[in-house]
């Protein structure tokens, strides 16, 4: 391992931020796979999904950093596996192929070769979301994905008869859930625009205050300053939001004076 002293502070910050989600990941699996849910309320099982969405979420995003190589940057060998990891506890997703996947979008940004949009203007979002699902969902993955949750479902049933039922609600529903985030936040409305025939546009950032975006999507959402600075960490996009903001502002008022 690289000895912490080198590190530089993003590094430090983005390892201290993915310790934490995976922390957090594990501690809610393992405790909410061992509890009876027959006796919660629905708001607190709610609750625990939401909470269950957001870290699965964070897991995709850290392992995205990773593809990005920004993870751990003073060492691509680490960071890569650490990659490997976040991706393999989120759906357990193939991280080379992801990785390959994501490298076209952003060198092939809405175009037939972006394996992340569909150029048809009449498909709507479920259309959309099915073949981007489908560019990264396999056979084998779909078969390790069922082993991890069946043997997750053996182990806690020892103590917990309905672990099943918790396995539906804490691991199913929250990727589900979270795979929707990242589309609608991350994909969806941000190249949407890009679909308009002979559309020269880039893509688009979702106009939220900085703690909506953290909210929405890790700040998935500042879309346009992640394709621009593909090389910042995910909580480095409010800042560059912030900086270019006032500049695109600027430009859309002087565009829409010239043309009245």
């Amino acid at each position: 391992m690289i000895p912490v002293g080198t590190l530089g502070a993003t590094t430090r910050r983005g390892l201290a931020l993915a310790t934490l989600m995976l922390m957090g990941w594990l501690i809610t699996l393992i405790s909410l796979l061992s509890l009876r849910v027959a006796e919660w309320s629905v708001w607190l099982i709610a609750g625990a999904v939401v909470l269950r969405t957001v870290l699965q979420t964070g897991l995709f995003i850290t392992a995205h950093d990773a593809m990005h190589g920004v993870l751990l940057p003073e060492c691509r060998r680490w960071n890569h596996r650490l990659g490997i990891l976040f991706l393999l506890l989120y759906a357990a997703l193939p991280y080379r192929r992801c990785r390959r996947n994501h490298q076209w979008h952003h060198n092939h940004t809405a175009t037939v070769h972006d394996p992340d949009f569909h150029e048809d203007q009449a498909a709507g979002p479920l259309r959309w979301y099915r073949r981007f699902m489908a560019g990264y969902l396999s056979q084998n993955q779909m078969l390790r994905l069922l082993g991890f949750w069946g043997i997750l479902v053996l182990f806690s049933s020892h103590w917990n008869t309905s672990a099943w039922l918790n396995l539906l609600l804490f691991c199913t529903l929250p990727l589900l859930l979270s795979s929707l985030q990242l589309f609608v936040f991350g994909t969806y409305l941000p190249h949407r625009c890009q679909r308009q025939q002979g559309s020269n546009q880039r893509p688009e950032s979702l106009d939220h205050p900085p703690w909506l975006s953290l909210l929405t999507c890790f700040h998935f959402g500042y879309h346009r300053e992640h394709h621009d600075h593909p090389q910042l960490a995910w909580f480095q996009l409010p800042s560059m939001r912030h900086q270019i903001k006032p500049l695109t502002s600027g430009l859309t008022t002087r565009v829409a004076s010239s043309e009245a």
